[in-house]
């Protein structure tokens, strides 16, 4: 039986297919189309998903898409005649698409699916697909399910039990109160742009002091000790307009946002500080109430707060729970994923299969890959210069020789991630032992601000030697944040004094892997293993026989503004407009010096800001 999910028309538009409850394929419309945060009907996604599993639109038995758009309308409008006339402006600029598209799903799916479907459509609760995305591919035959983000229908966050082949959500807190909006907000008032600067606030984070928690504990939420609050909704202006905040929340926090690529002052890192606090507390209590109340040992997360990998390890380390799972597209793509499984174990009644151990997502390695002879047409079509490498063990050397000679690769092999995080098959990867790669890979090849920290993939037999995690503990996905240990730090001797912000860290060596630890001696951390990681593993492994290292950066394969990189083309593409110095496709290696019309890039004007001498 083959089921298609859908996600679209809000933010990262995604398909899933699943065939007797194994996940075939999934992708984000955003990869194909090179849109970034791609919300539009994804065409694409669902073209390569039913590629992937053979099948054709007829050959599907059921669709379904992860939210109910007719309740979600009903919210909006409904916001819209309690804030009347002030709502006037974002009314006009929503209504357009609502009744172009999104009211007329059936039809726009009939549409995509080149109107070859027969079968009826389901349309499952936006939370209630991000439970199923969380429980159903966990390893857990049991566990309590935690849902949190912006806004579903009317639902900003749920929680409730999974048990077998079941999900039963018993809790929910509604519109207009959201954390997922709390830290927009926040996000839009630092000058990032939302539903995709918010993980730069939480990087940010880490160079401020936690100045403003009192102010907004005082005058914007009333947080509850079960996690649920009340925001004071006199300091925002996302119901009825077209800016997240006010002039009232400007006056409380001493001026207007941040104007976007303007100089990042002491005040935004504070700022930053504070509500990545405020969030971690609202995340850590939420977790201890749904332990009292449900009882269970495992949690399961979903929803775009979920992304917040600073607070899930806080919950891990902090909270009461044995084990957590997160879905590694916790996002609106997961419900593509999420809507599919739900039909298959909840409504149609199938049981599952939990290990207890390993979850039933593949690494979250579910898109698109590309074959050698495919790879070399290209190459010869292009006249590239290339080294073909068939066998695994000298391309393994090849490549681990040339990052222990601090060379910045990037990496596309096997099958593309789905979710937001490069997993090593679309990565970039640098030593994480050098102490300019940090700088150098942020400012010459992601062209991106120096503030930003790179995430670790850590060879998970020692993990536990590295950061303060358990040994074997499994975080495959890159959504926890744990400290880096006591005795792979160096003392600084004085070099922080008088340094502040981003000099703190990009001017200050803090341990052995200084690339991957950031200014609070933390570290995103993933972990691979032979099983789910394949050739990334072993190239980790013949570094770590070079160099003694089991650490390597791993970021994602694109650059800033971009989505990460999907086919040979784009990355290739990538490697030329971008300072890196060598490029991996599947058994081709490339050096940037020998391509033709190779060159340096110069950095752009906002980047120059945190540009070091």
């Amino acid at each position: 039986m083959n089921i298609l999910g859908i996600s679209a028309f809000y933010h990262d538009s995604a398909a899933a297919l699943v065939r007797d409850g194994r996940i075939v394929a999934a992708a984000q419309e955003e990869r194909f189309t090179r849109k970034k945060h791609d919300y539009g009907f994804p065409q694409h996604a669902i073209d390569y998903c039913l590629a992937e599993a053979g099948v054709s639109p007829a050959d599907l038995d059921y669709v379904g898409f992860y939210d109910k758009p007719l309740l979600k309308f009903e919210r909006l409008l409904e916001t819209y005649l309690a804030y009347v006339p002030s709502g006037f402006r974002s009314f006009c600029a929503a209504m357009p698409l609502w009744l172009r598209q999104k009211l007329h799903l059936p039809r726009e799916m009939d549409r995509g699916l080149k109107r070859q479907y027969r079968n009826r459509y389901v349309f499952t609760d936006h939370h209630e697909s991000h439970a199923a995305s969380a429980f159903f591919p966990s390893p857990f035959d049991e566990a309590a399910i935690l849902t949190l983000d912006g806004v579903g229908e009317w639902a900003t966050a749920s929680y409730g039990i999974g048990r077998g082949n079941r999900v039963e959500l018993s809790h929910e807190m509604h519109f207009p109160h959201s954390l997922g909006l709390l830290y927009s907000a926040f996000t839009y008032y630092t000058g990032f742009r939302v539903n995709s600067g918010e993980y730069k606030v939480m990087g940010l984070a880490p160079y401020g002091e936690p100045t403003f928690v009192d102010k907004i504990l005082e005058h914007l939420i009333d947080l509850k000790e079960d996690g649920s609050f009340r925001m004071n909704m006199r300091y925002f202006n996302y119901c009825q307009g077209l800016t997240m905040t006010n002039r009232r929340f400007d006056r409380l926090f001493g001026g207007p946002p941040r104007r976007s690529e303007s100089r990042i002052t002491q005040r935004h890192m504070d700022l930053a500080a504070s509500i990545q606090q405020v969030t971690e507390e609202i995340m850590l209590r939420a977790a201890r109430h749904v332990h009292r109340s449900t009882g269970m040992k495992n949690l399961c997360l979903a929803g775009g707060v979920a992304l917040n990998c600073v607070g899930n390890g806080r919950i891990l380390r902090e909270g009461p729970f044995e084990s957590i799972w997160i879905q590694p597209a916790a996002g609106d793509a997961g419900g593509a994923l999420g809507v599919a499984l739900f039909i298959w174990h909840q409504l149609l009644g199938h049981g599952r299969d939990a290990t207890g151990v390993v979850d039933s997502q593949f690494g979250s390695l579910l898109g698109p890959r590309f074959g050698c002879g495919d790879i070399q047409r290209f190459l010869d079509g292009i006249g590239a210069d290339y080294e073909l490498i068939e066998d695994e063990v000298a391309l393994c050397d090849r490549v681990a020789r040339l990052l222990a000679q601090e060379k910045v690769i990037g990496l596309l092999q096997g099958r593309m991630e789905f979710g937001p995080r490069a997993l090593g098959c679309r990565s970039i990867i640098g030593d994480a032992r050098s102490e300019v790669m940090q700088s150098v890979m942020n400012r010459k090849i992601k062209f991106r601000e120096s503030f930003r920290p790179f995430a670790p993939t850590v060879l998970r037999e020692r993990v536990h030697e590295f950061f303060d995690m358990r040994e074997e503990q499994d975080s495959p996905y890159m959504l926890l944040v744990a400290p880096v240990r006591q005795d792979k730090r160096l003392k600084t001797d004085g070099q922080a004094e008088g340094l502040e912000g981003i000099d703190r860290l990009v001017k200050v060596r803090r341990s052995v892997v200084p690339a991957i630890t950031h200014v609070d001696y933390s570290a995103r951390v993933q972990t691979a293993d032979a099983d789910r990681h394949g050739r990334y593993y072993r190239l980790m492994k013949r570094f770590e026989e070079l160099t003694g290292c089991p650490v390597i950066i791993n970021t994602s394969f694109n650059v800033r503004g971009e989505p990460i990189v999907c086919s040979p083309e784009h990355a290739y593409r990538c490697f030329m407009n971008t300072n890196m110095d060598v490029l991996v496709l599947e058994d081709f290696v490339l050096l940037k010096e020998n391509q033709p019309q190779a060159k340096e890039h110069e950095v752009d004007e906002y980047l120059a800001q945190f540009q070091l001498d």
